[in-house]
């Protein structure tokens, strides 16, 4: 008997997790591979033995699990959420909890107008800004993004009201935060598409959604474990998904059975250094989801022959580089770019990019390439902020890198003069030459005086012909703690001052979270390379491919999707058949 054909008796016969079996030592040909899933539905001919059962199961516990799991119970299902992690929440414990619906219903109340047509073009314009044409029928979408997307617009306000009414999720309408797009000319409605958890201020609302999620999901009877990592799926002989096989927190092997389906809602895969290196587009030093968000779905569906999507793009945002890299669970990104009298240069001392610039489209100067160089010159970026700017801007939240006297600075890098902090720089720098392959250019400090010297000038005019930082609405609402003065024209800039002492961490690219997965139709049932659904199968929220594509549409844009396909996802649940251990 071949060790191949062993490792697949073994995952069939319980005896080897799923995950051993794709992890296991020596290679699985793509022949074994192949034969993985004749062998799983062959040996449900046999009886199957099962801990428990239940009529849905759903994996993770953030707002995409709880939230299924809610819409689910309401529905008379006996619910159980299986979560790998020591407690609740996920990442979205961790979040800002703002989730973006579209026409809900205090803008109807309010009177804010904001039509389908309108909003169908300026996501189309985000998501597929190559080929967007609004003369088109779906605009330049694709079908499967097009039916997504007008998915999601029909049944937000829906979702968000029924947790809201159920007193699962009430929440507090955020009227005043504008659209990341708000001047877009296709954004009929700039404010009002905004909901966070009642109670909640504008950085923490994940605790109190999470809070208001899981003590619903506790008093409407769904049962919860934590600490059960789901490793496989069970299948019958007709293919259906019948159930999950768990390592409960003694280490002994579970399998339950799901009677109507089972519902990932697991996370992306920040946390796998090989699926970043393999799928995304651009170099990843890490996120700020959570730890436990390593694509299991990806690897545990792989052998069941479900398409792929979106791989290629996450939710991104900069992260303090030496952080990110020690792997700190608290880390955040940095979402508000703390400072006016600071300025992002690359390893040449130039400016390339708007500080204030929103999250996720920052990002993206990381990753421009120098063909004459063979080389990525913003593979890291440094923030360099004067005296005034540690005094007046220091953030606590949001992962601010200019922090508060008494927090966590050891990412901050000092120095009397720009040539000593440049100094400091380069050997902070050389700790991490093995991580990432970046060293100051020669002209780095005389570059900087003139990088300085050009930014203390739109500073005091008010007017960034460079870049147009602070010109924008959302640029305003994430510039952070500053100090009004008279006579600044521009609140996102101030001078940076010619004395020291200076300050400057490093910065690179990370993700909130990916946004690839296995493929879902508009009811979160996961689709085979076939684009049939998998039956019993279903995906909901970062661990399945997002229809947005590179495009962060708004603040929300994560958490509005993930609670409207719950929504989805537990209706279309609700009208799968009861399906035999052995059909």
């Amino acid at each position: 008997m071949s060790k191949d054909v062993k490792k697949i008796e073994d995952l069939a016969n319980g005896k080897l997790s799923r995950r051993s079996f794709l992890g296991a030592a020596g290679a699985v040909t793509a022949g074994a591979l192949g034969a993985l899933t004749q062998t799983a539905s062959a040996s449900t001919k046999g009886e199957q033995r099962f801990d428990a059962e239940y009529d849905v199961i759903v994996c993770g516990s953030g707002a995409a699990g709880l939230g299924t799991a809610l819409f689910s119970r309401w529905q008379g299902n006996q619910v159980l959420v299986l979560e790998k992690a020591g407690s609740v929440g996920g990442t979205t414990a961790k979040s800002g909890f703002w989730y973006w619906i579209p026409n809900n219903v205090p803008m109807q109340k309010a009177g804010i107008a904001d039509p389908k047509p309108d909003f169908m073009k300026l996501v189309a314009r985000l998501t597929a800004t190559h080929a967007y044409n609004p003369a088109l029928p779906k605009l330049g979408l694709s079908d499967w993004q097009y039916e997504m997307c007008e998915a999601f617009y029909d049944t937000a306000s829906t979702a968000a009201e029924l947790l809201n009414e159920k007193n699962a999720l009430p929440y507090q309408h955020r009227k005043e935060v504008p659209d990341y797009w708000a001047e877009l000319p296709e954004n009929k409605a700039p404010t009002g598409r905004a909901l966070q958890p009642a109670g909640a201020e504008l950085h923490d609302g994940g605790k109190f959604g999470i809070r208001a999620l899981s003590a619903a999901a506790r008093r409407d009877g769904i049962a919860i474990k934590t600490s059960h990592r789901v490793q496989g799926v069970i299948r019958n002989n007709r293919g259906e998904v019948i159930g999950v096989e768990v390592t409960a927190p003694d280490g002994g092997q579970l399998r339950f059975r799901a009677k109507k389906a089972v519902v990932f809602g697991t996370g992306g895969f920040t946390h796998d250094p090989e699926l970043r290196r393999d799928f995304l587009g651009g170099n990843i030093v890490g996120g700020c989801a959570a730890n436990s968000n390593e694509g299991d779905l990806i690897r545990i569906s792989s052998p069941l022959g479900m398409q792929l999507g979106n791989m290629n793009h996450a939710w991104n945002c900069p992260v303090v580089y030496e952080k990110a890299v020690a792997k700190e669970g608290s880390m955040w990104g940095a979402f508000m770019p703390s400072g006016d009298s600071m300025v992002f240069v690359n390893k040449y001392g130039r400016r390339v990019v708007n500080e204030k610039l929103q999250y996720n489209e920052m990002t993206r100067a990381f990753w421009a390439w120098d063909g004459t160089r063979e080389e990525f010159p913003n593979a890291l970026l440094v923030a360099i902020w004067d005296q005034q700017a540690q005094d007046n801007c220091a953030e606590a939240n949001y992962g601010s890198y200019i922090v508060p006297p008494g927090s966590d600075d050891r990412h901050v890098i000092k120095g009397a003069t720009r040539a000593e902090l440049a100094k400091n720089i380069a050997a902070r720098l050389a700790k991490y030459r093995e991580q990432v392959n970046v060293t100051l250019a020669p002209e780095f400090v005389a570059n900087l005086d003139e990088t300085i010297k050009r930014f203390n000038g739109f500073a005091r005019s008010g007017k960034d012909t460079d870049f147009h930082r602070g010109e924008r609405p959302v640029e305003l609402l994430f510039n952070g703690n500053v100090k009004t003065a008279p006579g600044k024209k521009n609140p996102t800039m101030s001078p940076i001052s010619d004395k020291g002492p200076f300050y400057a961490a490093l910065l690179g690219p990370g993700s909130l979270d990916t946004k690839g997965g296995p493929r879902t139709d508009t009811h979160g049932r996961i689709l085979d390379v076939n684009g049939k659904p998998i039956p019993g199968l279903y995906g909901v929220g970062n661990c399945v491919a997002s229809a947005s594509g590179p495009a962060y549409w708004s603040g929300g844009a994560t958490l509005g999707p993930i609670i409207t396909f719950a929504y989805r996802a537990a209706n279309a649940l609700q009208k799968e058949s009861v399906k035999e251990v052995s059909a």
